[in-house]
């Protein structure tokens, strides 16, 4: 078409568009497109700010990597990965939160009561629930993956010091639907600023800072399988998280208790001897 104006590219965009493509794909990328475009008349968009933006993008693809997902971080910061989890969260279930840039697959078998702290110092916590439909009953065979941090604010894929699967566990409940691990006190930690992202949070004069948090992708056959994070209600990033993750029932609370008052059956029961933390957090997934 000759006659193009910034008026009627929108339309004219479309009409390029195959009737025959995938009504989802056409109807995505039509908004999309329109967003875009009304983003560049609204804001009259110049060349040189263009241009900052396709350096953006391609700052971001030139360090991504299988450890370093620097288009997932964009997201997350800008707020949409979170919106994206809120838009498709069922109120009967356990809030969906970010799944964050530093996920390992094929974690380890973790067994119930297993140990993630091992060698590291800081303080040991028993984080423990059960997972549950939304009538309240125990799913058999569920599978949690659980992932969080070392003490030093870093994931195993961030640091040379661990291993890959550090921190890092896939556990199998049995019939009651209860799952038990031990590991180290989560630490807020910042997410990393040395690429395209830690230009966007200086620009607009934003911190990089998330609170401690616990990982969990929780998996079951016939439910929705749900990525999600729990947190700590004492942390001091809890109301500033720079990726938005937190939501209210993700809020959980750790209960100091004395080494004599740790239970039996777990991997590192006859061996505590200090004072731990406790926490209580089942998990409820909504049926497909």
């Amino acid at each position: 078409m000759r006659s193009v104006t910034k008026d009627n590219i929108t339309d004219v965009f479309m009409g390029y568009v195959s009737k025959d493509t995938d009504p989802r794909m056409r109807e995505v990328l039509g908004s999309l497109v329109k967003h875009l475009h009304d983003f560049a008349r609204d804001t009259n968009l110049t060349h040189d700010e263009w241009r900052k933006g396709i350096e953006f993008l391609e700052g971001c693809a030139a360090i991504e990597s299988p450890d370093r997902h620097e288009f997932v971080l964009a997201s997350d910061v800008l707020g949409l990965s979170s919106l994206v989890d809120m838009l498709h969260s069922s109120p009967e279930a356990t809030s969906s939160s970010v799944l964050g840039p530093f996920h390992v697959s094929g974690a380890p078998p973790l067994a119930m009561g297993g140990d993630m702290k091992r060698h590291y110092g800081g303080p040991l916590l028993l984080a423990e629930g059960v997972i549950k439909d939304t009538d309240g009953n125990p799913i058999p065979g569920a599978q949690l993956d659980i992932w969080q941090t070392a003490p030093n604010g870093l994931y195993a894929s961030q640091d040379d010091e661990q291993d890959v699967f550090s921190f890092h566990g896939l556990m199998t409940v049995g019939a009651d639907g209860r799952y038990a691990f031990t590991t180290v006190k989560p630490v807020e930690y910042t997410v990393p600023t040395d690429g395209p992202v830690g230009d966007i949070l200086r620009a607009c004069g934003r911190h990089p800072w998330r609170p401690s948090h616990l990982h969990y992708i929780v998996t079951a056959p016939g439910f929705q399988s749900l990525v999600t994070e729990i947190f700590p209600a004492d942390d001091p990033y809890l109301d500033q998280d720079t990726v938005f993750g937190v939501r209210d029932d993700l809020v959980m609370t750790y209960v100091e208790k004395q080494a004599s008052e740790f239970p039996d059956g777990l991997a590192l029961s006859g061996k505590v001897n200090t004072p731990f933390l406790h926490v209580e957090f089942d998990v409820t997934l909504m049926r497909d």
